[in-house]
């Protein structure tokens, strides 16, 4: 469920933080750990949403129904979003049950922000359609939530809030971590339990972060050269580069030297996509062209072994 783009994204981030508060190796790799642990937990949060708004959404029915003077509506009303059954599933879940109690993972403390979505679901197109349809399947109740989720709940700053107020890190893993709850949500109708993903897809993925920042922490000074080596002194001081471009440049040679199995070209865009997003305007194009000289540099001195194309 953690994939390399996200394991590359938690691991600039920690060398970034390693440099600036000058961390010790152990507690750099002690971040990342807590960060992709994090990253799994935000996945099960999103799991786990539809059974909190389910059960806010009966005590609301309860609540109408015991008031001073209730209405026909408030005395029969329409369950059928509390009776969903996808909903009832996700509770159901050993696995999901296992790993919230394990890691306290709850929204019991984010009741305002539960109120807030519940009502922009209640009001929603994909709430009426739901509950005006003449039956619905178990199919259906899945495709309703995973359709909250998409276009009402995963949007939504509300959430972007209650995320970034319960780790740092979630607003970054949020785009990535969503896309795979949805698919596990389109998975779980037929097969519950095979559709919960591990946090890895292997141990190599497993390894892959710890890797990354352990070679960078150990070769730094060298990687250090190997830039300067290629950056135009008449337009640029190495000194004078922001500090996320060289994360990110020594994060890219450690992958080239370091990790066989992925080839060039993805660790070039995946790298140039990163100083994109986390460093300036110019960086990605600065990134592009340093990391296309120091390949050509290692292919021809014998020291990068991986195939350029």
């Amino acid at each position: 469920m953690v994939n390399r783009i996200l394991i590359r994204i938690l691991v600039v981030q920690t060398l970034y933080s390693y440099l600036i508060n000058k961390d010790s190796k152990e507690t750099a790799a002690n971040k990342l750990k807590n960060s992709l642990d994090t990253a799994y937990q935000l996945y099960f949060y999103l799991l786990t949403l539809p059974v909190a708004l389910t059960e806010l959404q009966r005590q609301r029915l309860e609540a109408a129904k015991n008031k001073y003077l209730p209405s026909p509506e408030d005395l029969n009303p329409n369950t059928r979003f509390v009776d969903n059954t996808f909903a009832a599933t996700i509770a159901e879940n050993a696995i999901i049950k296992e790993f919230v109690t394990d890691n306290c993972v709850s929204w019991s403390d984010d009741e305002i922000y539960l109120r807030l979505i519940l009502d922009k679901i209640l009001d929603s197109d994909i709430y009426a359609d739901y509950m005006e349809k003449p039956k619905v399947t178990g199919d259906d109740d899945a495709e309703f939530w995973r359709q909250v989720m998409r276009k009402i709940v995963l949007p939504d700053e509300d959430l972007a809030e209650v995320l970034e107020a319960k780790s740092v890190f979630w607003n970054d893993d949020l785009e990535i971590v969503g896309t795979f709850a949805l698919k596990t949500f389109k998975r779980m109708a037929s097969n519950p339990y095979k559709a919960i993903l591990p946090q890895f897809k292997d141990e190599e993925d497993a390894q892959f972060g710890y890797l990354l920042l352990n070679d960078v922490i150990d070769n730094y000074d060298d990687y250090l050269k190997l830039i300067d080596k290629f950056i135009p002194k008449s337009s640029w001081d190495i000194s004078r580069i922001p500090v996320m471009d060289i994360v990110v440049l020594q994060i890219a040679i450690a992958e080239l030297l370091r990790v066989p199995s992925v080839p060039v070209v993805v660790t070039i865009n995946e790298y140039v996509e990163l100083a994109k997003c986390y460093s300036t305007a110019k960086s990605g194009t600065f990134v592009n062209g340093i990391l296309y000289s120091i390949i050509t540099h290692l292919k021809s001195e014998g020291i990068l072994l991986k195939p350029i194309d």
